[in-house]
């Protein structure tokens, strides 16, 4: 319970953010551009742009793809919002939330994002950036495979 009153108030918190981001580049605040926001604003997953119209959607709120794309670009330069891009053709965005830098593995039959975060590995990194005469900036590593729940159907139906 105390974890959805903290997400609750992040998504407040987030929305309000924008609101002002929007006042303060003189850009309309407009229901659609809000409606946008709460969605992507509002979960933890990453969603490509079809997934948040889907959501809008499904929610009754009417929003065209070309203004999915420029709210969401808007998200981005506001900081609001992270852009993803995991090879698969298209972009995925996630709220930024204050999460430090953190990992991905990809489920290659579902599209599931899983996000980790491993000392080891950033002390790695270092290491091996290091070790060839680089001074580390940044990385970013997708791990593509198979989440538990399609091995387990894998597995079910005999697929290897």
């Amino acid at each position: 319970m105390i974890d959805g009153l903290f997400a609750q108030a992040a998504h407040d918190d987030g929305r309000e953010a924008f609101r002002t981001y929007l006042r303060d580049h003189n850009l309309p605040v407009t229901a659609q551009r809000l409606a946008i926001a709460d969605v992507i604003l509002g979960t933890d997953r990453h969603l490509s742009v079809e997934d948040v119209a889907k959501q809008l959607r499904s929610q009754g709120a009417a929003a065209g793809t070309a203004t999915v794309y420029r709210t969401i670009e808007v998200l981005v330069r506001s900081g609001l919002v992270v852009e993803r891009d995991f090879g698969e053709g298209f972009k995925r965005y996630e709220a930024s939330r204050g999460v430090p830098h953190h990992e991905h593995l990809l489920c290659t039959n579902c599209g599931k994002v899983t996000e980790f975060r491993d000392e080891r590995l950033e002390r790695m990194t270092t290491l091996l950036a290091e070790t060839h005469g680089y001074s580390r900036q940044r990385h970013r590593l997708v791990i593509h495979g198979l989440c538990s729940d399609c091995q387990r159907g894998a597995a079910r139906s005999g697929v290897r």
